[in-house]
């Protein structure tokens, strides 16, 4: 496992560094603690820790997941590598521009991000990938980090209703107030704009609640937003 912190030591940006993030045995969540545990213990090669963000700490673009899939991120310790949910978000970001190389679902297959930076709303992997929410209320301050951290971001790009509320939250904005809507273009407060699509997992895209052309034209509307924005 030394090796793998080493290599994703290496492909994150290092001003990163200056980034509030959890230790790598962080203890907040008891229950996900007992769950790296036991990853740990099965799978000793793999990542099993908080994962990292993924992208230059320049980025205009914040993309927000939910938590690391366990064959995912924990294995590979990069947001959305790994696991099939990974498959659309890259390809997408690939095509419009937003990342450069090849997505070969593992950390150390060159890919880089453009302008555009990755991060999950819970950062450690949870049992049967669902965070409690007493969870995305511990590790928010995180994401909260996140935002006020980035100098040029102007927009976030939320997959899944606990990606769109956890953001709110960082942001100081009670989630009720401002509805998930997939496609939804909303312009906060601080002039931040918060673009809702449904999460790339496995069981949207599989079940047709999420397809390439809807997660493709969420991205499309907001570059249009952004240019129109100036």
């Amino acid at each position: 496992m030394a090796e793998l912190i080493d290599v994703m030591a290496e492909i994150h940006d290092p001003s990163a560094e200056e980034i509030a993030a959890p230790q790598h045995d962080c203890p907040m969540c008891p229950r996900l603690v007992a769950y790296r545990d036991a990853n740990r213990a099965a799978q000793p090669g793999w990542f099993n820790g908080p994962v990292p963000s993924f992208g230059p700490r320049e980025a205009s673009l914040l993309v927000v997941g939910m938590a690391p899939g366990v064959k995912g991120a924990n294995r590979t310790g990069r947001p959305f590598t790994g696991d099939h949910a990974g498959q659309l978000l890259y390809s997408t970001l690939l095509r419009f521009g937003r990342a450069k190389g090849s997505y070969g679902a593992e950390a150390g297959d060159g890919l880089e991000l453009v302008d555009t930076r990755i991060t999950n709303a819970v950062r450690c992997v949870p049992p049967a990938n669902l965070p409690e929410p007493g969870e995305v209320t511990t590790c928010n301050p995180f994401l909260r980090g996140e935002l006020q951290a980035l100098p040029n971001l102007r927009a976030v790009l939320a997959l899944g209703v606990l990606a769109h509320a956890a953001v709110l939250k960082a942001c100081g904005i009670p989630p009720a107030r401002i509805r998930f809507r997939h496609g939804a273009l909303h312009e906060l407060p601080d002039g931040l704009i918060l673009a809702d699509s449904y999460h790339v997992s496995r069981y949207n895209t599989n079940t047709g609640r999420l397809t390439t052309e809807m997660f493709e034209s969420v991205m499309f509307a907001l570059g249009k937003k952004l240019e129109a924005m100036g």
